[in-house]
Protein backbone atom coordinates (compact mmCIF):
# COMPACT_ATOMS: atom_id res chain seq x y z
CA UNK A 1 0.00 0.00 0.00
CA UNK A 2 1.68 3.06 -1.26
CA UNK A 3 1.55 6.60 0.80
CA UNK A 4 -0.15 9.66 -0.94
CA UNK A 5 2.79 12.14 0.27
CA UNK A 6 1.59 14.65 -1.80
CA UNK A 7 -0.92 15.73 0.70
CA UNK A 8 -0.97 18.08 3.57
CA UNK A 9 -1.31 14.89 5.80
CA UNK A 10 0.12 11.89 4.37
CA UNK A 11 -1.75 8.90 4.13
CA UNK A 12 -2.86 5.69 2.73
CA UNK A 13 -6.74 6.16 3.84
CA UNK A 14 -8.16 8.43 1.08
CA UNK A 15 -8.75 10.84 3.40
CA UNK A 16 -9.14 13.63 0.33
CA UNK A 17 -12.64 11.93 -0.55
CA UNK A 18 -13.61 12.42 3.11
CA UNK A 19 -13.52 16.33 3.16
CA UNK A 20 -15.02 17.08 6.34
CA UNK A 21 -12.79 14.24 8.49
CA UNK A 22 -9.51 15.81 6.52
CA UNK A 23 -10.51 19.41 7.14
CA UNK A 24 -11.10 18.20 10.82
CA UNK A 25 -7.55 17.14 10.95
CA UNK A 26 -6.03 19.93 9.00
CA UNK A 27 -7.54 21.98 11.71
CA UNK A 28 -5.97 19.78 14.37
CA UNK A 29 -2.75 19.47 12.80
CA UNK A 30 -1.10 23.31 13.72
CA UNK A 31 -2.13 22.57 17.33
CA UNK A 32 0.04 19.04 16.70
CA UNK A 33 2.93 21.51 15.79
CA UNK A 34 2.47 24.10 18.60
CA UNK A 35 2.70 20.70 20.76
CA UNK A 36 5.65 19.78 19.18
CA UNK A 37 7.71 22.78 19.09
CA UNK A 38 6.97 23.55 23.18
CA UNK A 39 7.38 20.04 24.10
CA UNK A 40 9.38 18.39 21.12
CA UNK A 41 13.55 17.84 21.49
CA UNK A 42 14.90 20.75 22.92
CA UNK A 43 16.96 23.72 20.79
CA UNK A 44 16.38 20.56 17.78
CA UNK A 45 14.06 22.32 15.08
CA UNK A 46 17.14 23.26 12.75
CA UNK A 47 18.90 20.22 12.75
CA UNK A 48 18.82 17.92 9.66
CA UNK A 49 18.18 14.06 10.48
CA UNK A 50 18.94 11.20 9.06
CA UNK A 51 15.32 9.71 9.78
CA UNK A 52 13.27 6.47 8.14
CA UNK A 53 9.95 7.68 6.67
CA UNK A 54 7.60 5.15 5.28
CA UNK A 55 6.30 5.03 1.57
CA UNK A 56 4.94 1.68 1.52
CA UNK A 57 3.64 -0.51 3.57
CA UNK A 58 4.67 -4.17 2.63
CA UNK A 59 7.90 -5.32 3.91
CA UNK A 60 10.70 -5.15 1.21
CA UNK A 61 10.31 -0.84 1.21
CA UNK A 62 7.73 0.68 3.65
CA UNK A 63 10.88 2.47 4.94
CA UNK A 64 12.77 5.24 3.18
CA UNK A 65 15.89 7.11 4.52
CA UNK A 66 16.90 10.79 4.15
CA UNK A 67 17.80 13.88 6.18
CA UNK A 68 15.25 16.25 7.12
CA UNK A 69 14.22 18.48 9.54
CA UNK A 70 11.87 17.39 12.98
CA UNK A 71 8.84 19.89 12.24
CA UNK A 72 8.82 19.07 8.50
CA UNK A 73 8.70 15.12 8.93
CA UNK A 74 5.76 13.93 6.94
CA UNK A 75 3.54 12.77 9.97
CA UNK A 76 0.45 10.75 8.84
CA UNK A 77 -2.29 8.14 9.01
CA UNK A 78 -1.07 4.67 7.84
CA UNK A 79 -3.33 1.45 8.11
CA UNK A 80 -2.18 -2.23 7.25
CA UNK A 81 -4.08 -3.43 4.26
CA UNK A 82 -7.11 -4.15 5.25
CA UNK A 83 -7.22 -8.25 5.24
CA UNK A 84 -10.43 -9.68 3.19
CA UNK A 85 -13.69 -10.87 4.66
CA UNK A 86 -11.44 -10.85 8.49
CA UNK A 87 -13.79 -12.39 11.00
CA UNK A 88 -13.54 -11.73 14.66
CA UNK A 89 -11.83 -13.80 16.36
CA UNK A 90 -12.54 -13.90 19.89
CA UNK A 91 -15.20 -12.94 22.37
CA UNK A 92 -19.10 -13.20 21.88
CA UNK A 93 -18.83 -12.00 18.27
CA UNK A 94 -16.49 -14.47 16.92
CA UNK A 95 -16.58 -15.34 13.76
CA UNK A 96 -18.85 -12.52 13.03
CA UNK A 97 -17.43 -9.84 9.92
CA UNK A 98 -14.88 -7.76 11.78
CA UNK A 99 -16.74 -4.25 12.01
CA UNK A 100 -15.90 -1.27 10.14
CA UNK A 101 -18.32 0.98 12.24
CA UNK A 102 -18.57 0.88 15.65
CA UNK A 103 -21.63 -0.50 17.16
CA UNK A 104 -23.34 2.10 19.46
CA UNK A 105 -22.98 -0.45 22.63
CA UNK A 106 -19.20 -0.20 22.55
CA UNK A 107 -18.41 3.50 21.81
CA UNK A 108 -17.39 4.96 25.23
CA UNK A 109 -15.42 1.38 26.36
CA UNK A 110 -13.73 1.89 22.77
CA UNK A 111 -13.06 5.17 22.97
CA UNK A 112 -11.06 4.63 26.25
CA UNK A 113 -9.06 2.29 24.76
CA UNK A 114 -8.02 4.81 22.55
CA UNK A 115 -7.23 7.64 24.29
CA UNK A 116 -5.47 5.48 26.59
CA UNK A 117 -3.44 4.36 23.71
CA UNK A 118 -2.79 7.60 22.41
CA UNK A 119 -1.66 9.68 25.83
CA UNK A 120 1.34 7.60 25.66
CA UNK A 121 2.63 8.64 22.70
CA UNK A 122 3.29 12.40 22.79
CA UNK A 123 3.75 11.69 27.33
CA UNK A 124 7.01 9.41 26.09
CA UNK A 125 8.17 12.25 23.66
CA UNK A 126 7.83 14.94 26.61
CA UNK A 127 9.39 13.11 29.18
CA UNK A 128 12.48 12.48 26.44
CA UNK A 129 12.98 15.95 25.87
CA UNK A 130 15.64 17.23 27.35
CA UNK A 131 17.84 14.04 26.43
CA UNK A 132 19.55 15.28 23.26
CA UNK A 133 21.40 18.13 25.16
CA UNK A 134 23.43 15.10 27.11
CA UNK A 135 23.35 12.64 23.96
CA UNK A 136 26.82 10.16 24.54
CA UNK A 137 26.97 9.73 20.38
CA UNK A 138 25.55 11.55 16.88
CA UNK A 139 24.24 7.90 16.21
CA UNK A 140 21.94 8.13 19.29
CA UNK A 141 20.61 11.11 18.92
CA UNK A 142 19.57 10.02 15.74
CA UNK A 143 17.62 7.28 17.49
CA UNK A 144 16.44 9.30 19.78
CA UNK A 145 14.86 11.44 17.64
CA UNK A 146 13.48 8.64 15.25
CA UNK A 147 11.81 7.01 18.12
CA UNK A 148 10.53 10.56 18.69
CA UNK A 149 9.03 11.22 15.47
CA UNK A 150 7.63 7.94 15.52
CA UNK A 151 5.94 8.36 19.01
CA UNK A 152 4.40 11.65 17.45
CA UNK A 153 2.92 9.60 14.48
CA UNK A 154 1.41 6.97 16.96
CA UNK A 155 -0.32 10.10 18.18
CA UNK A 156 -1.49 11.01 14.74
CA UNK A 157 -2.96 7.15 14.07
CA UNK A 158 -4.80 7.21 17.48
CA UNK A 159 -6.08 11.20 16.70
CA UNK A 160 -7.53 9.86 13.51
CA UNK A 161 -9.23 6.85 14.85
CA UNK A 162 -11.00 9.74 17.65
CA UNK A 163 -11.77 12.12 14.62
CA UNK A 164 -13.26 9.75 12.27
CA UNK A 165 -15.59 7.40 14.23
CA UNK A 166 -16.31 9.29 17.55
CA UNK A 167 -17.65 13.06 16.05
CA UNK A 168 -17.27 15.75 18.14
CA UNK A 169 -16.50 13.21 21.84
CA UNK A 170 -13.33 12.40 19.47
CA UNK A 171 -12.60 15.87 18.57
CA UNK A 172 -12.60 16.60 22.11
CA UNK A 173 -10.40 13.78 22.96
CA UNK A 174 -7.80 14.58 20.21
CA UNK A 175 -7.51 18.10 21.84
CA UNK A 176 -6.70 16.80 25.09
CA UNK A 177 -4.35 14.61 23.95
CA UNK A 178 -2.08 17.84 23.40
CA UNK A 179 -3.11 19.43 26.80
CA UNK A 180 -2.02 17.20 29.04
CA UNK A 181 1.43 17.23 30.26
CA UNK A 182 3.85 14.56 31.50
CA UNK A 183 4.77 15.28 35.34
CA UNK A 184 1.85 18.17 35.61
CA UNK A 185 0.58 18.49 38.83
CA UNK A 186 -3.02 19.77 37.36
CA UNK A 187 -3.45 18.17 34.16
CA UNK A 188 -0.81 14.77 34.05
CA UNK A 189 -0.60 12.02 31.35
CA UNK A 190 -2.90 9.38 32.16
CA UNK A 191 -0.71 6.11 33.40
CA UNK A 192 1.60 6.63 35.86
CA UNK A 193 4.62 5.11 34.24
CA UNK A 194 4.31 8.32 31.40
CA UNK A 195 4.77 10.94 34.89
CA UNK A 196 7.96 9.89 35.31
CA UNK A 197 11.24 11.92 34.69
CA UNK A 198 13.73 10.50 32.35
CA UNK A 199 16.69 12.29 33.40
CA UNK A 200 19.58 10.98 31.61
CA UNK A 201 20.11 8.36 28.87
CA UNK A 202 20.11 5.12 31.20
CA UNK A 203 17.13 5.38 31.90
CA UNK A 204 15.77 6.11 28.13
CA UNK A 205 17.55 3.19 27.08
CA UNK A 206 15.75 1.30 29.86
CA UNK A 207 12.51 2.87 28.93
CA UNK A 208 12.66 1.82 25.37
CA UNK A 209 13.65 -1.44 26.98
CA UNK A 210 11.00 -2.40 28.93
CA UNK A 211 8.09 0.69 28.56
CA UNK A 212 8.16 0.13 25.08
CA UNK A 213 8.18 -3.54 25.07
CA UNK A 214 4.75 -3.11 27.26
CA UNK A 215 3.90 -0.60 24.09
CA UNK A 216 4.48 -4.12 21.81
CA UNK A 217 2.06 -6.01 24.03
CA UNK A 218 -0.79 -3.71 24.75
CA UNK A 219 -0.32 -2.52 20.61
CA UNK A 220 -0.58 -6.17 19.68
CA UNK A 221 -3.78 -7.01 21.84
CA UNK A 222 -5.49 -4.33 19.94
CA UNK A 223 -4.21 -5.31 17.09
CA UNK A 224 -6.99 -8.47 17.54
CA UNK A 225 -9.65 -5.96 17.84
CA UNK A 226 -12.90 -6.68 16.00
CA UNK A 227 -12.88 -2.96 15.21
CA UNK A 228 -10.70 -3.48 12.20
CA UNK A 229 -9.50 0.36 11.56
CA UNK A 230 -7.96 -0.42 15.23
CA UNK A 231 -6.43 -3.17 14.60
CA UNK A 232 -5.08 -2.31 11.10
CA UNK A 233 -3.64 1.09 12.66
CA UNK A 234 -1.89 -1.05 15.64
CA UNK A 235 -0.73 -3.57 13.25
CA UNK A 236 1.64 -0.67 11.50
CA UNK A 237 2.27 0.71 14.68
CA UNK A 238 4.18 -2.67 15.73
CA UNK A 239 6.19 -2.27 12.89
CA UNK A 240 7.62 0.94 14.57
CA UNK A 241 7.58 0.10 17.70
CA UNK A 242 10.43 -2.86 16.96
CA UNK A 243 12.89 -0.14 16.48
CA UNK A 244 12.26 1.70 19.87
CA UNK A 245 13.21 -1.66 21.81
CA UNK A 246 15.78 -2.57 19.45
CA UNK A 247 17.40 1.27 20.83
CA UNK A 248 16.86 0.31 24.13
CA UNK A 249 18.09 -3.38 24.17
CA UNK A 250 21.35 -2.94 21.94
CA UNK A 251 21.79 0.96 23.96
CA UNK A 252 21.51 -1.20 27.84
CA UNK A 253 23.79 -3.89 25.94
CA UNK A 254 26.35 -1.19 24.48
CA UNK A 255 26.63 -0.03 28.06
CA UNK A 256 27.34 -3.47 29.65
CA UNK A 257 29.95 -4.26 26.93
CA UNK A 258 31.77 -1.09 27.68
CA UNK A 259 31.54 -1.82 31.44
CA UNK A 260 32.63 -5.00 30.99
CA UNK A 261 35.54 -3.75 28.73
CA UNK A 262 36.64 -1.85 31.58
CA UNK A 263 36.72 -4.24 34.20
CA UNK A 264 38.28 -6.91 32.40
CA UNK A 265 41.24 -4.54 30.80
CA UNK A 266 41.69 -2.83 35.04
CA UNK A 267 41.23 -7.05 36.40
CA UNK A 268 38.24 -5.63 38.70
CA UNK A 269 36.88 -8.29 40.79
CA UNK A 270 34.59 -5.90 43.02
CA UNK A 271 31.63 -4.62 39.88
CA UNK A 272 31.25 -1.34 42.07
CA UNK A 273 34.98 -0.42 41.32
CA UNK A 274 34.33 0.14 37.31
CA UNK A 275 32.94 3.52 38.96
CA UNK A 276 36.66 4.75 39.14
CA UNK A 277 36.77 4.58 35.23
CA UNK A 278 33.89 6.34 34.29
CA UNK A 279 31.22 3.73 33.35
CA UNK A 280 28.09 2.44 34.91
CA UNK A 281 28.75 -0.43 37.45
CA UNK A 282 26.82 -3.54 37.04
CA UNK A 283 25.10 -3.37 40.01
CA UNK A 284 23.48 -0.07 38.97
CA UNK A 285 22.41 -0.90 36.22
CA UNK A 286 20.45 -4.31 37.74
CA UNK A 287 18.98 -1.35 40.44
CA UNK A 288 17.42 0.49 37.27
CA UNK A 289 16.54 -3.12 35.48
CA UNK A 290 14.72 -3.43 38.95
CA UNK A 291 13.35 0.60 39.11
CA UNK A 292 11.96 0.25 35.12
CA UNK A 293 10.66 -2.93 35.41
CA UNK A 294 8.43 -3.17 37.91
CA UNK A 295 7.31 0.70 37.15
CA UNK A 296 6.50 -0.84 33.48
CA UNK A 297 4.76 -4.01 35.25
CA UNK A 298 1.88 -1.30 36.72
CA UNK A 299 1.13 -0.88 33.16
CA UNK A 300 -0.54 -3.50 32.98
CA UNK A 301 -3.35 -2.54 34.89
CA UNK A 302 -4.71 -4.47 37.46
CA UNK A 303 -4.33 -8.12 38.30
CA UNK A 304 -8.03 -9.13 38.41
CA UNK A 305 -9.55 -7.22 36.05
CA UNK A 306 -13.72 -6.72 35.09
CA UNK A 307 -12.72 -3.85 32.66
CA UNK A 308 -10.27 -6.52 31.10
CA UNK A 309 -12.64 -9.03 30.98
CA UNK A 310 -15.56 -6.66 29.55
CA UNK A 311 -12.87 -5.68 26.90
CA UNK A 312 -11.93 -8.96 26.04
CA UNK A 313 -15.83 -10.49 26.28
CA UNK A 314 -17.26 -7.60 23.53
CA UNK A 315 -13.97 -7.91 21.25
CA UNK A 316 -12.36 -5.03 21.64
CA UNK A 317 -9.20 -5.74 23.18
CA UNK A 318 -7.40 -9.62 22.81
CA UNK A 319 -4.97 -11.46 23.69
CA UNK A 320 -1.00 -11.13 22.33
CA UNK A 321 -1.27 -13.50 19.30
CA UNK A 322 -4.89 -14.39 20.47
CA UNK A 323 -5.75 -16.39 16.79
CA UNK A 324 -2.38 -18.39 17.75
CA UNK A 325 -3.57 -19.66 21.03
CA UNK A 326 -5.29 -23.23 21.14
CA UNK A 327 -8.58 -22.68 23.08
CA UNK A 328 -12.06 -21.37 22.70
CA UNK A 329 -11.36 -17.80 22.26
CA UNK A 330 -14.26 -17.29 24.81
CA UNK A 331 -12.63 -18.10 28.26
CA UNK A 332 -15.80 -18.58 30.22
CA UNK A 333 -15.11 -21.96 32.16
CA UNK A 334 -11.38 -21.14 31.81
CA UNK A 335 -9.07 -20.40 34.75
CA UNK A 336 -5.81 -18.78 35.15
CA UNK A 337 -3.19 -18.28 38.36
CA UNK A 338 -2.79 -15.04 39.34
CA UNK A 339 -0.24 -13.88 42.66
CA UNK A 340 -2.57 -12.75 45.22
CA UNK A 341 -2.81 -11.58 48.41
CA UNK A 342 -4.08 -13.83 51.52
CA UNK A 343 -3.12 -12.98 55.01
CA UNK A 344 -0.01 -10.66 54.60
CA UNK A 345 1.19 -13.21 52.36
CA UNK A 346 1.99 -13.89 48.35
CA UNK A 347 -0.27 -16.81 47.25
CA UNK A 348 -0.96 -17.93 43.79
CA UNK A 349 -5.10 -18.35 43.44
CA UNK A 350 -6.97 -19.64 40.37
CA UNK A 351 -9.32 -16.89 39.05
CA UNK A 352 -12.05 -17.11 35.90
CA UNK A 353 -9.41 -16.06 32.59
CA UNK A 354 -11.54 -13.42 31.57
CA UNK A 355 -10.69 -11.22 34.73
CA UNK A 356 -7.20 -12.84 34.27
CA UNK A 357 -6.72 -11.17 31.24
CA UNK A 358 -4.27 -8.52 32.17
CA UNK A 359 -2.57 -10.47 34.23
CA UNK A 360 -2.08 -13.32 30.98
CA UNK A 361 -0.89 -10.27 28.76
CA UNK A 362 1.70 -9.17 31.59
CA UNK A 363 2.99 -13.03 32.08
CA UNK A 364 3.75 -12.84 28.18
CA UNK A 365 5.42 -9.72 28.65
CA UNK A 366 7.82 -11.10 31.29
CA UNK A 367 8.53 -14.33 29.44
CA UNK A 368 9.65 -11.79 26.28
CA UNK A 369 11.51 -9.76 28.96
CA UNK A 370 13.30 -12.32 30.59
CA UNK A 371 14.96 -13.17 26.74
CA UNK A 372 16.10 -9.68 26.29
CA UNK A 373 17.99 -9.44 29.61
CA UNK A 374 19.44 -13.56 28.26
CA UNK A 375 21.02 -11.50 25.54
CA UNK A 376 22.45 -8.92 27.81
CA UNK A 377 23.91 -11.55 30.36
CA UNK A 378 25.88 -13.37 27.73
CA UNK A 379 27.71 -9.93 27.09
CA UNK A 380 28.77 -9.82 30.93
CA UNK A 381 29.61 -13.78 30.33
CA UNK A 382 31.54 -13.25 27.10
CA UNK A 383 33.97 -11.14 28.88
CA UNK A 384 34.00 -13.77 31.63
CA UNK A 385 32.56 -11.35 34.60
CA UNK A 386 31.14 -13.59 37.43
CA UNK A 387 27.65 -11.25 37.51
CA UNK A 388 23.97 -12.20 36.17
CA UNK A 389 21.17 -9.14 35.79
CA UNK A 390 18.03 -10.88 36.70
CA UNK A 391 14.41 -9.89 36.73
CA UNK A 392 12.48 -9.36 40.12
CA UNK A 393 10.14 -10.80 41.54
CA UNK A 394 7.33 -9.89 39.95
CA UNK A 395 5.58 -8.22 42.97
CA UNK A 396 8.37 -6.19 43.78
CA UNK A 397 7.91 -2.92 44.05
CA UNK A 398 4.10 -2.77 42.68
CA UNK A 399 2.48 0.56 43.18
CA UNK A 400 -1.24 -0.56 42.09
CA UNK A 401 -3.52 -3.20 43.07
CA UNK A 402 -3.46 -5.86 45.86
CA UNK A 403 0.50 -6.53 45.62
CA UNK A 404 0.83 -2.96 46.15
CA UNK A 405 -0.07 -3.35 49.82
CA UNK A 406 2.47 -5.47 50.85
CA UNK A 407 7.02 -5.04 50.73
CA UNK A 408 8.36 -7.63 48.81
CA UNK A 409 12.29 -7.86 47.90
CA UNK A 410 13.60 -8.99 44.51
CA UNK A 411 13.30 -12.89 45.45
CA UNK A 412 9.74 -12.38 46.35
CA UNK A 413 10.37 -12.74 49.59
CA UNK A 414 7.31 -10.72 51.73
CA UNK A 415 9.68 -8.30 54.17
CA UNK A 416 8.43 -5.95 56.79
CA UNK A 417 8.14 -2.01 56.03
CA UNK A 418 11.17 -0.92 58.23
CA UNK A 419 12.98 -3.49 56.64
CA UNK A 420 12.32 -1.82 53.14
CA UNK A 421 13.38 1.46 54.61
CA UNK A 422 16.37 -0.29 55.33
CA UNK A 423 17.31 -2.14 52.50
CA UNK A 424 15.56 -0.93 49.21
CA UNK A 425 18.31 1.78 48.46
CA UNK A 426 20.27 -1.79 47.62
CA UNK A 427 17.39 -2.80 44.89
CA UNK A 428 16.39 0.57 43.35
CA UNK A 429 18.56 3.37 42.23
CA UNK A 430 19.65 5.74 45.29
CA UNK A 431 20.10 9.36 44.89
CA UNK A 432 23.88 8.64 44.79
CA UNK A 433 23.39 6.06 42.00
CA UNK A 434 21.38 8.87 40.06
CA UNK A 435 23.98 11.69 40.59
CA UNK A 436 26.49 9.76 39.40
CA UNK A 437 25.06 8.38 36.22
CA UNK A 438 23.80 12.28 35.78
CA UNK A 439 27.23 13.32 35.90
CA UNK A 440 28.43 11.24 32.90
CA UNK A 441 26.16 12.62 30.76
CA UNK A 442 28.08 14.74 28.61
CA UNK A 443 27.01 15.88 25.20
CA UNK A 444 29.79 13.90 21.70
CA UNK A 445 28.50 15.54 18.89
CA UNK A 446 31.53 14.63 16.76
CA UNK A 447 31.21 11.86 13.87
CA UNK A 448 32.33 8.59 15.23
CA UNK A 449 32.75 10.02 19.05
CA UNK A 450 31.15 8.19 21.74
CA UNK A 451 30.87 8.54 25.34
CA UNK A 452 32.88 6.97 27.93
CA UNK A 453 30.57 5.21 29.61
CA UNK A 454 29.11 3.36 26.02
CA UNK A 455 30.57 1.03 23.21
CA UNK A 456 30.13 2.21 19.22
CA UNK A 457 27.59 -0.08 18.05
CA UNK A 458 28.28 -3.09 15.89
CA UNK A 459 27.03 -1.05 12.61
CA UNK A 460 25.29 2.18 11.41
CA UNK A 461 21.69 2.69 10.53
CA UNK A 462 21.05 1.88 6.99
CA UNK A 463 23.88 0.02 6.30
CA UNK A 464 25.66 3.86 6.95
CA UNK A 465 29.53 3.74 8.42
CA UNK A 466 29.10 4.10 12.81
CA UNK A 467 31.24 7.39 12.03
CA UNK A 468 28.42 9.00 9.44
CA UNK A 469 26.90 12.32 9.92
CA UNK A 470 23.32 11.19 11.23
CA UNK A 471 22.49 14.57 12.45
CA UNK A 472 23.57 17.77 10.85
CA UNK A 473 23.37 21.34 12.98
CA UNK A 474 22.37 24.03 11.10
Amino acid sequence: MSINYSEKIPNNVDLANNKTLQRALEHWQPHFLDWWRDMGPEDSTQFDVYLRTALRLDPKGWAHFDYVKMPDYRWGIFLNAAEPDRKIPFGVHQGEPAWQEIPGEYRSNLRRLIVTQGDTEPASVEQQRHLGLTCPSLYDLRNLFQVNVEEGRHLWAMVYLLHAYFGRDGREEGEALLARRSGDADNPRILGAFNEKTPDWLSFFMFTFFTDRDGKFQLSALAESAFDPLARSCRFMLTEEAHHMFVGETGVGRTIQRTCEVMQQHKMSDPADARKFGVIDLPTLQRYLNFHYSVTLDLFGADVSSNAATFFATGLKGRFEETKIGDDHQLNDAEYPVIQVGNGQLVTNHVSALNAINERLRDDYIKDTVAGVGRWNKIIEKHGIPFELKLPHKAFNRRIGPLSELRVNPDGQVITEAEWTQRHTEWLPSREDMEYVRSLMGRVIEPGKFANWIAAPARGINNQPVNFEYVRFN
